[in-house]
């Protein structure tokens, strides 16, 4: 297996520099002039301003503006960042090791850098504020859910971590508060099947064979409203929520399901009512049990007038 090359740039921000592999055929002069057509969305001034300042590099150094094409190699540089609403909630560190990280990711917090979210994301923040640069995610959370989420410290781990959650050989357990109907059957298994398209924000359930499965009890009910136990079998995207939907009882914040409703990114009131609540498994690398328990609590149980209040927090700690 060949090596991945190391980086001659720092991380930034908690980022990696973004790596471009030449290609091996090309009528580029120079690599001034593939960047330019590789990365038709920045100016090409401003490209030749980042080669002047030394901020694209090769292997054997900064890339000169007149650099002539190499083909099959490799050159670096960190991308210009967007604008970004800050997420006023701070992550609590559930368990920490030399090789595993467990937090309490709040809700609005995105877990890796992607489109608008980089460097308000979990990743890069945990990366700033512990000093661990080669801190990784054994696994995602959705942005708006809030609770346990792990990372690996150690670059080595990782393929054991990322693969024993892609495997489904964590037990994971979610909390989730919303209508309570006293007519519904609890607790029950949904069984559906989840498809999501490229490029379309949510997700629908559609004939076919069975690919998502979620075992729903309720826990707990008052004034209308219970205190649900999702327990998914399988891990398709926005599954908990379309099968919360599907029962006539959608999670309360759900801005996807069953309607979808525009949120501005820095509207960071009434969140989604999703808590990954614990996470059990069996350490592949130390071959210990271990069980994790978020400590956060769902506003809209602990104080729904609180939840409901504009600028309220979305997630008390208990």
């Amino acid at each position: 297996m060949r090596r991945k090359l190391r980086s001659p740039l720092p991380q930034r921000h908690g980022l990696d520099a973004a790596r471009l592999r030449l290609p091996e055929e090309g009528s580029w002069a120079t690599i001034r002039d593939h960047l330019v057509a590789r990365l038709p969305r920045v100016d090409p001034e401003r490209i030749d301003m980042m080669l002047r300042e030394e901020r694209i590099v090769g292997l054997d150094g900064p890339v000169a503006l007149d650099a002539p094409y190499e083909p099959g190699s490799f050159v670096w540089f960190h991308r210009d960042l967007p604008v970004e609403v800050p997420v006023p909630f701070d992550i609590g560190i559930v368990y920490q090791d030399d090789d595993i990280l467990v937090v309490d990711k709040p809700h609005f917090l995105a877990t890796i850098p992607r489109g608008r979210h980089i460097v308000q994301t979990a990743l890069v923040r945990l990366r700033q504020e512990l000093g661990i640069p080669t801190l990784s995610p054994a696994h995602r959370l959705d942005r708006v859910t809030a609770g346990l989420l792990m990372f690996v410290v150690r670059p080595e781990l990782r393929g054991a971590y990322q693969t024993m959650f892609r495997d489904r050989l964590v037990r994971k357990e979610y909390e989730a508060v919303a209508r309570h109907d006293p007519d519904l059957e609890l607790p029950v298994t949904v069984e559906s099947r989840i498809m999501k398209e490229r490029g379309v924000i949510t997700a629908q359930e559609v004939p076919g064979e069975v690919n998502a499965r979620t075992r729903v009890e309720l826990v707990e009910a008052r004034g209308g409203v219970g205190r649900y136990r999702l327990a998914p079998e399988t891990g398709r995207t926005h599954q908990l929520r379309l099968h919360m939907s599907g029962l006539g009882v959608p999670i309360l914040g759900d801005d996807f399901y069953p309607v979808l409703t525009e949120k501005p990114l820095g509207d960071f009131t009434a969140p989604l009512q999703l808590l990954a609540k614990v996470l059990e498994f069996t350490d592949p690398v130390s071959g210990s049990p271990r069980r994790f328990e978020s400590r956060l609590r769902l506003a809209a149980w602990e104080s729904p007038g609180e939840w409901l209040k504009t600028g309220a927090a979305p997630v008390g700690v208990g």
